[in-house]
């Protein structure tokens, strides 16, 4: 493999960073440390993110060899515990996480995620698929939270939104998932009972059995994300209260398109457009709502 290069010059083969797919924080559902987060703040978030992104890259990474991935996910968890400096991107986010007295236990969840997106592609019924989110996208929600020195109280609204984006997301990629990596997250009884087979995912459009399947799944999905809608309210930071309600407003907006479209057929998302002024309206109607002393609900 041709040896990658970063900003401070050649980074070896043998790290998780040379695998990086190029995938940036623009390429989300949701903002990352977006100007709405204060600016002291930003830098262990886009460590954490950074960190992420390499994790999720080697899991996802269509030609290493699942023991090679394994290793290099524990080579970044050694990177972030302080049992070696292999990795500088684990280095970073050590030395981020210990200047503001944050704990290692979210990335580290995130880590168990990749490590299971490593050995396992199919997941039975929805209870499993709530418990792999709970390691591939509940951790992010509870670490911005902490960071922000927000209640843990707070964590199964939280929870519940990042869930959801996690699922939609799952959706969106369906056909992705399964052409590229075999990996299917779209729950196999939810397929049975809809007359349909892991195996449709691979078409160029959803068959009608597969159709009432995924448009069922994101339905319950906008379910399961309005049980986290009071979050922006309950925030106490300011800032972060808006940028939560931006990715609620984003994450309503995308199940929507998901339960009208059909994600094997066309690229279920929102535009920069749509974003932009999603973000405006989500945000400044969570500023009002502050302004006024009530809380969203």
């Amino acid at each position: 493999m041709t040896e990658a290069i970063s900003r401070n010059g050649p980074i070896s083969p043998e790290t998780a960073e040379s695998f990086l797919s190029g995938k940036s924080g623009g390429d989300e559902n949701f903002p990352v440390a977006s100007a709405l987060i204060a600016a002291p703040l930003r830098p262990v978030i886009l460590a954490f993110y950074n960190f992420v992104r390499a994790g999720d890259d080697v899991a996802d990474h269509p030609t290493l060899e699942p023991q090679r991935k394994r290793a290099l996910l524990d080579q970044l968890d050694q990177s972030l515990t302080g049992a070696s400096d292999a990795e500088p991107l684990g280095v970073a986010l050590r030395a981020r996480l210990t200047e503001r007295g944050l704990s290692t236990r979210h990335a580290r969840d995130l880590l168990d995620a990749f490590r299971l997106d490593v050995d396992k592609s199919r997941y039975a019924n929805w209870d499993e698929l709530i418990g792999y989110c709970a390691l591939s996208a509940m951790p992010v929600g509870r670490f911005l939270l902490d960071v922000h020195g927000e209640s843990e109280d707070l964590w199964p609204a939280s929870d519940a939104i990042c869930a959801a984006l996690q699922i939609n997301n799952h959706l969106q990629d369906c056909g992705k998932d399964f052409r590229d990596l075999n990996r299917v997250y779209i729950p196999l009884d939810a397929l049975a009972a809809a007359g349909a087979q892991a195996a449709e995912l691979g078409a160029a459009q959803a068959s009608p059995a597969l159709r009432i399947c995924l448009k069922g799944l994101a339905q319950k999905n906008r379910d399961l994300l309005e049980r986290g809608a009071s979050l922006p309210g309950a925030i106490k930071d300011f800032r972060l209260g808006l940028e939560i309600a931006v990715i609620l407003h984003h994450a309503r907006e995308i199940a929507a398109l998901l339960i009208a479209r059909d994600p094997l057929a066309e690229r279920v998302k929102l535009t920069k457009t749509q974003m932009l002024f999603g973000a405006l309206s989500a945000a400044g109607g969570e500023a009002m709502a502050r302004l006024l002393g009530r809380r969203k609900i």
